[in-house]
């Protein structure tokens, strides 16, 4: 058989065992891209800068650490200290110059008390605390833990609020009295006891 006749069979056979193999190889090519995209690392988020603080306390909890402002005055930490400082003393009997533990007399019962709640001053008379303190001002007259005078300085008390307070009296002892008429008739004035006080000697 002629050449020129055998050239398009031969054309033909070749054609036929190529195309199998790129067939093939372009699957293949085909699978690695998709097999490669699909394994692709995933990009790195980017984070805020500004840290993220989480409160393990609850908001009751922060709301209990945080010092509250009670009616006529003061703070519910310093005015629960004090009375149950107080409730402590009460019913202990009067004794002229004792500071207690189991007795007291009226500047004795005052200096005793504010002494164990850690505001600490020099023992003295009633007079003496008169004289080394300021007067409060007229809207704190009747807050908790303001002192107050009596009987041309010759007594003392420790407000609660306006209607009463405690103080060591010479026939019940310890007690909380009401600001009667009684009271009210005796009252000299009013001295603010500082949180902090450096214990100095004044005559």
């Amino acid at each position: 058989m002629p050449l020129k006749k055998l050239f398009p069979y031969a054309l033909a056979a070749c054609f036929a065992l190529v195309l199998p193999f790129s067939v093939a190889a372009q699957k293949g090519e085909s699978h690695v891209r998709l097999v490669s995209k699909t394994y692709e690392a995933p990009r790195p988020v980017a984070k805020s800068a500004d840290p993220v603080i989480i409160s393990l306390a609850s908001p009751e909890e922060i709301k209990a650490s945080e010092p509250a402002t009670v009616k006529g005055g003061g703070t519910l930490q310093f005015r629960d200290l004090m009375t149950s400082l107080i409730d402590q003393r009460l019913g202990a009997p009067y004794s002229w110059g004792a500071t207690g533990p189991y007795a007291f007399d009226c500047s004795g019962f005052v200096w005793s008390t504010f002494k164990s709640a850690g505001i600490d001053f020099e023992r003295g008379s009633a007079r003496n605390l008169w004289s080394r303190f300021a007067a409060p001002a007229p809207e704190e007259q009747y807050k908790f833990g303001t002192l107050v005078f009596f009987s041309n300085l010759a007594h003392v008390g420790i407000v609660v609020d306006e209607h009463g307070f405690y103080h060591a009296s010479r026939h019940h002892g310890v007690v909380y009295s009401p600001f009667n008429d009684y009271w009210l008739s005796r009252v000299d004035g009013f001295r603010k006891v500082p949180a902090s006080v450096a214990a100095t000697t004044t005559d």
